[in-house]
């Protein structure tokens, strides 16, 4: 009985998986996330189409590190899990459509895990896919031998793998929050603007509060460290570049998870409870 039950879950939930993959990667008010995905390419590719050629690896690498740390990981990919798991329930509330799933032979933790698990297909394709074009845009203008060394010899392919890892770890910690946004709040921007205050805000928190962000743990998984500026330095900068006591890569993996997993099972039990009333929305 329980493997019938667990079968028929596993089918409904590829179902609704593909329902919403097709949803979000072709739905046109999602072309935005993918030109936020993009837009660290342009400087990349303009830097390698015309960019000097005596510049240095080791330069391209302490850039390439700061783009991901300070625009990638606060800005792109935390609003483009905005927009990518709220409308997840929320946009379909707002296209009065929710009911069709409701109204379905489905558990509402299936459905939310079906939801769950396509915002996460869609989001680490995009984002994924958009550090490859990146670290070829920055990298590739390189001469081959140098390229080469650094790649295979030296510490490139653990870096690329380092920053491909944080980018999917950090569409699961922020997509299960935002999912999770989106089914307890009726105007989920509210908490997410609350969020990005936070996340903002690590730096100057105690110990114990950065590691319940998203952000504490992503940055002890990045390969390159960004150094924290000295005291004349911008007041803002001072915020977002901090020194930390980076746990080890590992655990900061398993404790992201953790944190993602307990948030998506509170959702799925407070999933329970969404009433339709298209009146009020």
């Amino acid at each position: 009985m329980m493997t019938s039950s667990l079968t028929m879950w596993k089918r409904q939930i590829l179902a609704i998986m593909r329902i919403d993959l097709a949803k979000t990667f072709f739905a046109k008010r999602g072309v935005w996330i993918y030109l936020l995905a993009l837009c660290p390419a342009i400087p990349m590719v303009a830097h390698w189409l015309f960019g000097r050629g005596n510049d240095q690896l080791g330069d391209d690498v302490q850039i390439f590190a700061g783009i991901f740390q300070f625009f990638y990981l606060r800005i792109a990919i935390f609003f483009g899990c905005v927009g990518i798991f709220m409308n997840l329930f929320r946009g379909e509330m707002v296209d009065k459509s929710l009911h069709y799933y409701l109204l379905a032979p489905v558990r509402r933790e299936v459905l939310l895990a079906g939801k769950f698990l396509s915002g996460l297909v869609a989001s680490i394709a995009i984002f994924c896919g958009a550090i490859i074009i990146q670290w070829v845009g920055m990298f590739i203008h390189h001469p081959a031998g140098l390229l080469n060394a650094y790649m295979f010899t030296g510490p490139g392919m653990s870096h690329l793998l380092s920053y491909l890892v944080a980018t999917a770890l950090a569409c699961v910690g922020y997509g299960s929050v935002f999912l999770a946004a989106g089914v307890l709040f009726r105007n989920p921007l509210v908490p997410a603007a609350i969020i990005l205050v936070w996340e903002g805000a690590n730096g100057i928190l105690p110990a114990l509060l950065k590691k319940l962000s998203v952000i504490y743990w992503l940055k002890s998984i990045c390969p390159i460290s960004i150094p924290a500026p000295r005291n004349n330095g911008n007041g803002i900068m001072n915020l977002l570049v901090f020194d930390i006591d980076p746990a080890p890569a590992n655990i900061a993996i398993i404790n992201l998870l953790l944190l993602a997993g307990f948030v998506v099972v509170w959702a799925a039990i407070r999933a329970r409870r969404i009433e339709i009333g298209y009146g009020s929305e």
